[in-house]
């Protein structure tokens, strides 16, 4: 079950919301929000910063919910749940992605932006509502396909994962929890996205579901496609079969390596990434006691880039296979169709939208998405961090591409202990560092404007991490460099 604690520890963003008090134009305009983005959980009854609201009610709660759901168009499906805590009772309202707009009662459709509820565009929401009319494919059956093309083991693999992550879910049978994720119909037969998730082979029935890697043997045979050429090879029946290399001087071709990577979803992820991880640059560097392999690239940003890729592609577009094109001086991760809905170069950071919401939803129950809607986020943290310039994004209405550029510069490197934090525990690190430790009311004084339980957990992350060491009990207790 997810705890208070937790939740305030990852704190609001894309898919959480804090709402002290149950007004209802607050819980509809979330709700509505949620629905036309990624889904989401709302937390009635206490503050981002763990401050309890007045204490609430069973009847009160449910009023509030009915008359939220009323300023919604349509309303969409909920789910509740409340918890007792120490100071007083919560309520966790759950809503999930929907396959169709909605908007409030005034008109207004609004979409999640990181920790805010904004209203989009006209022609933001044009574009959702062509991407909401096509959400059924996903639903749609493979013809000529009946339940035994699906493999037994890795739709086991993958309900023991999903176990994993949710240990305290509900146990389904088999068949049952496969119709409601949409992976097969009440008939049995395939969908889409069953198919592409726990088939045998999915490319007899979706030939353009793999993927393909191409290794350039020697700098010089390289040469970037012009916009132009790109637009050619890219209107090919297959793109991935018909674009070859330039020849090199004795007229061989000018790659290394060339594999087709077929299989269902997790499989193409798992052997992608065992083919970039041979081909990467690798050296090996002691630390303390320990041997570590420093890569040619962030391993998270390649996982993240390729991950996205197979998730996210339109798999509508029948003619073109994700590419993956790995250069002396850049990887290029190539995938069919452009962003969806509103998502563009300038706000993909920010902004969060699947095309493909049961893959992605499969994808994550494997553990092959972390947390979703941060991984962008920490692919650029990790490239810069790494001495690398950012990644490179580009969009057309046919396909995206990602590219990370191996032009490491050595005085660029962020150091180890500065990454994945947030500002107020860098701001902590720094204070140890120039007054040889910290305590928990120095801290409150550093960062006056967040409450006094979200620093605490803070400062258990820094220990988590094997940064700072707890030293002493209750009032006496201070944080050092470990």
């Amino acid at each position: 079950m997810t705890t208070l604690r937790s939740l305030l520890r990852q704190g609001p963003g894309p898919r959480l919301a804090f709402l002290p008090s149950p007004n209802p134009e607050s819980i509809a305009e979330t709700l509505v929000a949620f629905a036309n983005g990624e889904g989401g959980t709302v937390v009635l009854g206490v503050d981002p910063n763990g401050a309890l609201g007045d204490p609430l009610m069973d009847e009160e709660a449910t009023g509030a919910l009915r008359a939220a759901l009323a300023l919604c168009c349509p309303p969409m499906r909920t789910e509740w749940q409340q918890q007792e805590t120490q100071a007083g009772s919560i309520v966790l309202l759950r809503v999930e992605r929907s396959s169709e707009l909605h908007i409030l009662a005034d008109g207004r459709a609004l979409v999640r932006h990181r920790r805010e509820n904004r209203p989009l565009s006209p022609a933001e929401l044009q574009m959702l509502v062509a991407n909401k009319s096509l959400e059924e494919y996903e639903t749609a059956v493979v013809t000529g396909s009946a339940r035994e093309d699906l493999d037994e083991d890795v739709i086991d693999e993958y309900l023991e994962k999903r176990q994993q992550r949710n240990p305290r879910g509900a146990l389904l049978p088999k068949t049952k929890l496969l119709q409601q994720i949409g992976a097969i119909t009440e008939d049995g037969v395939p969908t889409i996205s069953g198919m592409l998730l726990f088939g045998k082979e999915p490319q007899l029935f979706l030939p353009h579901s793999r993927a393909v890697f191409v290794k350039f043997a020697d700098k010089q045979l390289e040469r970037s496609f012009s916009p132009d050429e790109r637009d050619v090879f890219d209107a090919s029946a297959d793109r991935s079969a018909e674009i070859l290399p330039p020849r090199g001087a004795a007229g061989a071709f000018g790659y290394g390596r060339r594999e087709e990577i077929t299989g269902p979803l997790a499989r193409i992820v798992e052997r992608c990434w065992r083919v970039i991880w041979e081909e990467m640059d690798k050296k090996a560097v002691v630390k303390g006691l320990q041997r570590e392999d420093q890569t040619e690239y962030p391993p998270f940003a390649v996982r993240e880039a390729l991950v996205n890729a197979v998730c996210h592609r339109d798999y509508r577009l029948r003619g073109s296979s994700i590419e993956i094109h790995m250069h002396a001086d850049r990887m290029e991760i190539i995938s069919p169709g452009g962003l969806p809905a509103y998502i563009t170069i300038d706000n993909i950071v920010e902004e969060h939208y699947s095309r493909n919401p049961r893959l992605v939803n499969g994808l994550y129950q494997w553990g092959y998405i972390e947390e979703l809607g941060l991984g962008v986020d920490r692919m650029i943290e990790d490239m810069v961090a790494a001495g690398h310039p950012p990644p490179l994004f580009d969009a057309r209405s046919h396909r995206f591409s990602v590219t990370l550029q191996n032009r490491k510069d050595l005085d660029k490197i962020i150091p180890e202990w500065e990454q994945h934090m947030n500002a107020r525990q860098l701001k902590a690190m720094q204070f140890v560092q120039a007054h040889g430790s910290i305590t928990n009311r120095a801290y409150r004084q550093l960062c006056s404007h967040v409450g006094a339980e979200t620093l605490r957990l803070d400062l258990v992350d820094l220990v988590n991490k094997k940064l700072l060491l707890k030293i002493g009990d209750k009032r006496g207790t201070r944080y050092i460099l470990k």
